[in-house]
């Protein structure tokens, strides 16, 4: 058994969504190792939901790959790191295409979460176009986060740089707050926030401040912050927030006590960092 096969036996498959979702992982960790090798975590930091899954346990599954530049530099080329990539995919049998993604500014997409200053690919297996793993890295980042070093053993032992979990809470939440998806809400942002919470993270607001500074131009008070989160929670339509989210779990009854009022009661057992 090669090493691909070896990192797809740890999933339980019993389903094609199944199998989307381990190819899915699988891909992520080989790109982390290849990103690696090439040096590109002294200069990025890996966070969002797939540095969740992979580094924290969280249980859905994800599809994109987050960075941020640690600090913002004169020159920065994603490219420079793609020969990496897919040397790491080849040397396991695999042969991949990395392509950039044309950042499509529309009325259903926010468009703060497309900055000129964001670099957006997607990387697929040659065989198998259908499956893509996007990856992202704002080359601009906002300030007053912090990292630390996670190690991941497959395909081999290294580590990757990320943010520490009250900056990715403050991500996260800044992302529900502000992701304008219309019809098509993101329900893995309110998934993330219910981890959180229950795993009591403190949220880290003075990054989420500087988020929004930056951003969207505003200065939020914690005060609004609540306000604004509780009217978010209560007002979305919650049946369009299971039904994001859905595909990424193994046991959908666990969306069972999802409802308005379960999230608001979430926001009020929130630490701060």
């Amino acid at each position: 058994m090669n090493v691909f096969d070896q990192m797809m036996s740890r999933y339980e498959i019993l389903s094609e969504n199944d199998r989307r979702n381990a190819i899915h992982e699988v891909m992520q960790e080989i790109t982390l190792a290849g990103l690696y090798r090439s040096g590109f975590f002294d200069k990025a930091a890996f966070y969002g939901g797939t540095c969740l899954r992979i580094f924290h346990s969280m249980p859905r599954f994800s599809e994109d790959l987050d960075f941020s530049l640690v600090a913002k530099v004169d020159v920065f080329n994603l490219e420079d790191y793609f020969p990496a990539i897919v040397a790491e995919f080849k040397a396991l049998g695999r042969d991949v295409a990395i392509t950039k993604k044309v950042k499509n500014i529309s009325g259903n997409v926010e468009s703060a979460f497309l900055k000129d200053d964001t670099e957006i690919y997607d990387l697929a297996f040659q065989t198998e176009r259908t499956i893509k793993v996007k990856i992202e890295v704002d080359t601009n980042p906002p300030s007053e986060f912090q990292t630390e070093q996670k190690l991941l053993l497959q395909p081999f032992s290294f580590m990757t740089r990320c943010f520490i979990l009250p900056d990715m809470f403050a991500g996260k939440m800044h992302a529900l707050l502000f992701r304008n998806w219309k019809t098509r809400v993101k329900g893995r942002d309110w998934y993330d926030f219910e981890w959180y919470v229950r795993n009591q993270v403190p949220l880290d607001l003075n990054h989420l401040q500087v988020r929004t500074r930056q951003f969207n131009g505003i200065d939020l008070s914690k005060e609004e912050f609540i306000d604004k989160l509780k009217t978010r929670l209560s007002s979305t339509d919650i049946e369009l927030v299971k039904r994001d989210v859905a595909p990424f779990v193994k046991d959908e009854k666990m969306l069972d006590i999802w409802s308005n009022d379960y999230f608001v009661q979430l926001a009020k057992m929130l630490r701060f960092f």
